[in-house]
């Protein structure tokens, strides 16, 4: 098995998803929010519904099995099909076929509206992506406004199930099932890293460049050898490629010429290790291809914005005061 660069991304941020809860709801309706989450997603499990959003010119169609993460946008607005002719006719609708305001879903449950069958009626699902601050530096810049995983995505038959899973867990109430939605929730958004990471429809960034078959081996280089100066002949060499074509198509792709990524690759790698309290600060230093303590400390604050001792001593108290919030509501711990 080749080297998993998205699974090595992961395991340096923390990504998770949470599950708002969903509704069930028959004939025409609408749903509109204010968006306060940086990453929103909504997924169809019957249906279909048409989203806007503040950034795009038209409506997406959202088919039963797909879904869309909303990228840093302000208000959503969901329609399903006849609320969309019916609205398009008029405010309100038309007498005949009026539209029902559904709730923004909330407290992790799916409610059936008006006595609506939740066999047959039309239901979805909504959440966000919860992110530290390397993930958010990461993600919100590497996601379009609004990531549509529709069908003809590779992913898409996985994220159907996960969809289809995580209604059964929520509506089935069966022993385990907080647990069980926790990790499909998980899942559903690694599908989506996966078909972005495709190179689908994504903005220059790292999941644009993790799948690029064509730098995968100056990729390699990189995060197996953080440590070793590389240089553009390196790098370009490994990917048998010129200097000028290997830098040209690396920008290209990534938003950003090879050794800066390989410096914001080294931050990241520090930023794990900082938030441990095992971690010392000569050994990450030579460990990351700095001469000296002093040298990676004036990288590190050019690059973070401040020392690492600094970093260090906020994020370890933050993480204590989340502890103490999720001892206090009794919510889960990040997985």
């Amino acid at each position: 098995m080749g080297s998993d660069h998205l699974s090595e991304v992961l395991d340096l941020i923390a990504v998770r998803g949470v599950v708002s809860g969903g509704v069930i709801v028959d004939g025409a309706w609408q749903a509109e929010a204010a968006v306060a989450e940086e990453l929103k997603f909504c997924a169809i499990v019957r249906g279909e519904a048409w989203l806007t959003t503040d950034g795009i010119e038209e409506p997406v169609l959202l088919r039963e099995g797909e879904m869309a993460v909303l990228n840093a946008r302000s208000w959503l607005s969901l329609q399903s099909g006849p609320a969309h002719a019916a609205l398009a006719a008029g405010p309100g609708g038309s007498a005949g076929n009026p539209v029902t305001d559904v709730p923004q879903p909330e407290n992790g449950v799916i409610a059936p509206l008006g006595g609506a069958d939740p066999e047959t009626a039309d239901a979805f699902i909504g959440g966000r992506i919860d992110l530290d601050s390397a993930g958010r530096d990461l993600l919100l810049n590497a996601l379009p406004p609004v990531a549509h995983v529709h069908a003809g995505m590779p992913a898409a038959r996985r994220i159907r199930g996960h969809i289809d899973r995580l209604f059964d867990e929520i509506t089935e109430e069966l022993p385990g099932a907080d647990f069980a939605v926790r990790e499909y929730s998980q899942l559903l958004i690694l599908d989506v890293l996966r078909a972005f990471a495709a190179g689908l429809d994504v903005p220059p960034g790292w999941l644009n460049l993790l799948g690029d078959e064509r730098l995968r081996p100056a990729l390699d280089l990189i995060h197996q050898h953080p440590e070793t100066a590389w240089g553009l002949d390196d790098l370009s060499g490994a990917a048998a490629m010129s200097r000028t074509s290997f830098a040209v198509r690396f920008r290209d792709v990534a938003g950003m010429p090879p050794l800066t990524y390989l410096i914001r690759w080294r931050m990241l790698l520090a930023k794990r290790e900082l938030r441990s309290a095992d971690s010392r600060m000569r050994q990450l230093a030579s460990s990351l291809g700095y001469s000296s303590e002093s040298s990676f400390s004036s990288a590190f604050k050019r690059n973070v914005g401040e020392s690492p001792h600094s970093y260090r001593s906020r994020v370890r108290s933050e993480e204590e005061s989340n502890a103490v919030s999720r001892r206090v509501t009794g919510a889960p711990s990040p997985l």
